[in-house]
């Protein structure tokens, strides 16, 4: 990995890592839509909304979808390019304290969205960190990323009839060992294993 891929994955990980810009991917997940609308559908000013559009499409974590004359000018139309996660991951490993920018800013998201729940529904809240079996850890891998995905394809935009208004956060990822734990099986692993 060169110098210059490091600090790109580190911008793009910053970028994401406001609560605004985590809206506008999930907004622009179901949609493409101009600054304008996304101003309007996340209360912001436009000029707000075209900053933070800009250091998205910088990161690139949305692209152009298209452009539409408007007033007689031109509006471009982003959308961000779900199907792609995982299919092309970027190179380098974020320092632990860029990673925490990210965590923190779904965590300023989460509790908003966690304030505008609807009670008295169906839901699911779950947190473990635990000790499996690898194959137990693949499958449920594979079980978060298909609702993931199933979601992010099935997503459209705001207030579409028949459609519920609703939020999923997933993190799932193997930890490092704690010094002095050496339970069965570490031996074969420590070295595999990085922060």
């Amino acid at each position: 990995m060169g110098e210059d891929d490091g600090r790109a994955d580190v911008s793009a990980l910053r970028a994401v890592a406001h609560p605004v810009r985590l809206r506008i991917l999930s907004l622009l997940t179901g949609t493409p839509m101009s600054a304008a609308e996304v101003a309007r559908e996340l209360g912001l000013t436009h000029a707000n909304a075209s900053y933070h559009l800009r250091q998205l499409v910088d990161a690139d974590e949305l692209v152009v979808a298209g452009e539409e004359k408007i007033r007689g000018g031109v509006a471009k139309r982003y959308r961000y390019p779900h199907e792609r996660r995982g299919k092309h991951p970027r190179p380098g490993d974020p320092r632990p304290e860029d990673r925490v920018l990210y965590v923190r800013a779904v965590g300023q998201e989460i509790e908003r969205r966690v304030l505008e729940r609807r009670s008295q529904r169906p839901q699911q809240m779950n947190d473990l960190e635990g000790w499996v079996d690898e194959a137990t850890w693949t499958r449920a891998l594979a079980l978060v990323e298909e609702a993931s995905m199933l979601l992010h394809d099935a997503n459209r935009p705001p207030r579409t009839a028949g459609t519920l208004h609703v939020s999923l956060t997933a993190m799932a990822f193997e930890m490092t060992r704690s010094p002095g734990d050496d339970g069965p099986g570490d031996d074969e692993r420590d070295d595999e294993v990085s922060s």
